[in-house]
């Protein structure tokens, strides 16, 4: 359920009230600039998977300590967490960035590519931030060291949280901000309001782009296991082929979304991404075994189509002689911006971005655990812009050949600065 946004001297703020950046902090912000870059490619170069964020976590740990802050470590499994207390007392606001990399072999052609090699469940891969974690974590890191010097500027306490495993811890492990905020990240002290970004390698450098309310799906993972009987490939009617039944559950299964779901209200996606089945040509196998996702962003969409397709599996299965059980596992839910929170907080934006420079966007079907926090306290996650300006074919992220631009983060160390500074100062 999510926390009602009440604070009365918050709604009735206006863009005026929203003072710029203090000078010496933007020259404070401006000169940070190389380290963040540094920080970013060292990042880049030797990228961890989840819950395998080790080296980055010490990292972090050093340099936070070296700011004075209260430093908290392994807090789910690899998180570290910074407390900076201002010069006067006031609410709480957190700060999050993840850490975390994917199994994926960088293509780039950069100097600091990434040359880590891994075996991920079974499989001979490489380890790529293919998805700017690095820069959200350089981000943060700078955050942290501009704002650890302008203490006098800060009424209240700013909490940050370096966040493990976004992108799914492994199979048998917790991780990630659900087991954060299992383990108390919010509390002691407790956090009003969270504030969080994603860059993003197709919205130019400069520019920032946001959504009140559901911004980012929740996310399921399934797996149907299909159960058919063995036989020669030669003589099919002896048997039950669970592939034939599983290539019917797929056909079906998308019947779901155009004809069921109703799509004027908002996105939904099924999609399989695995398939498994058979050692040989020659024989049809005896299971059958499909693994995929499920994104809405409407909680009786999401019902829906969760019954229909534990209903659709088994039909058509038994339809054709076979057997089909589907086991389900929730990984994030809406990512949901607070309204009077993003109301309240867009000029801030706006003011440091250039008003021209920040938009409203339509919800994406991609997922965010950040949206477990925003399920504790209200929070605005927002996007920024990573692509170079004038580039008309970026790369998707999770690919190998993803890419982000350098230059954009130093909007991200500014708006999350003044983010903190005007919430706490205007209480």
């Amino acid at each position: 359920m999510k926390i009602p946004f009440f604070t009365s001297a918050l709604l009735f703020l206006s863009i005026s009230a929203f003072a710029q950046l203090d000078s010496s902090l933007l020259k404070d912000i401006e000169n940070i600039e190389p380290k963040i870059i540094e920080w970013r490619h060292d990042f880049h170069e030797y990228p961890e998977l989840s819950n395998r964020e080790f080296k980055t976590a010490k990292k972090i740990e050093k340099h936070l300590k070296s700011l004075g802050l209260e430093v908290q470590t392994g807090v789910a499994v690899t998180g570290v967490v910074g407390i900076l207390k201002g010069d006067l007392p006031g609410k709480v606001v957190a700060l999050r960035a993840d850490i975390d990399a994917l199994p994926v072999t960088e293509r780039n052609d950069l100097p600091y590519k990434s040359n880590v090699k891994t075996t991920f469940l079974g499989t001979e891969t490489g380890v790529m931030h293919a998805c700017g974690h690095d820069t959200h974590t350089a981000i943060l890191m700078g955050v942290a060291e501009v704002l650890s010097k302008h203490k006098n500027l800060i009424k209240g306490t700013i909490k940050f949280i370096f966040q493990p495993a976004e992108e799914g811890a492994p199979p048998g492990e917790e991780g990630g901000a659900k087991l954060m905020v299992k383990e108390g990240v919010l509390k002691n002290p407790d956090v009003d309001v969270i504030f969080g970004l994603h860059i993003n390698s197709g919205t130019s450098v400069g520019t920032i782009k946001y959504k009140s309310g559901g911004i980012m799906a929740a996310v399921e993972r399934f797996v149907v296991n299909v159960k058919g009987k063995g036989t020669h490939g030669s003589a099919p009617w002896t048997g039950v082929d669970p592939i034939l039944i599983s290539a019917k559950i797929i056909d079906g299964f998308q019947t779901i979304i155009s004809r069921e779901s109703n799509l004027v209200k908002e996105p939904a996606v099924i999609t399989v991404g695995k398939i498994t089945s058979g050692v040989r040509f020659n024989i049809i196998p005896e299971n059958a075994e499909l693994i995929g996702t499920v994104r809405t962003l409407d909680p009786e969409m999401r019902t829906l189509i969760i019954r229909r397709m534990t209903e659709m599996a088994s039909d058509i299965a038994k339809a054709y002689g076979g057997s089909a059980t589907i086991e389900w596992q929730n990984n994030t839910v809406v990512t949901y911006n607070d309204p009077e929170l993003t109301k309240t907080m867009i000029p801030t934006l706006e003011a440091i971005a250039g008003k021209e420079n920040v938009s409203t966007m339509k919800a994406t079907t991609g997922g965010e655990d950040f949206s477990f926090f925003q399920e504790e306290v209200p929070g605005l996650f927002y996007f920024l812009g990573g692509m170079t300006p004038g580039n008309t074919t970026p790369y998707p992220h999770h690919t190998a050949d993803f890419k982000i631009d350098d230059a954009g983060m130093l909007l991200g160390v500014k708006t999350l600065s003044q983010l903190s500074i005007d919430y706490l100062n205007k209480q």
